[in-house]
């Protein structure tokens, strides 16, 4: 994605470039909060499975 906004700013596409900076951002912030939760595993309750009788 880097390389695409190196991309777009030498092309001129001002517009495509800070489209694609902030796509970034939005992907960084994500890694950085799935790195913050590693260690952080929670059980999750699914309750009991039961069939149903009409088939």
């Amino acid at each position: 994605m880097i390389a695409r906004i190196a991309e777009a700013k030498t092309e001129g596409w001002l517009g495509e470039a800070e489209g694609l900076q902030v796509s970034l951002a939005g992907a960084e912030e994500k890694l950085r909060r799935l790195d913050r939760g590693q260690g952080q595993q929670t059980a999750v309750d699914l309750g009991i499975p039961s069939t149903r009788g009409d088939r």
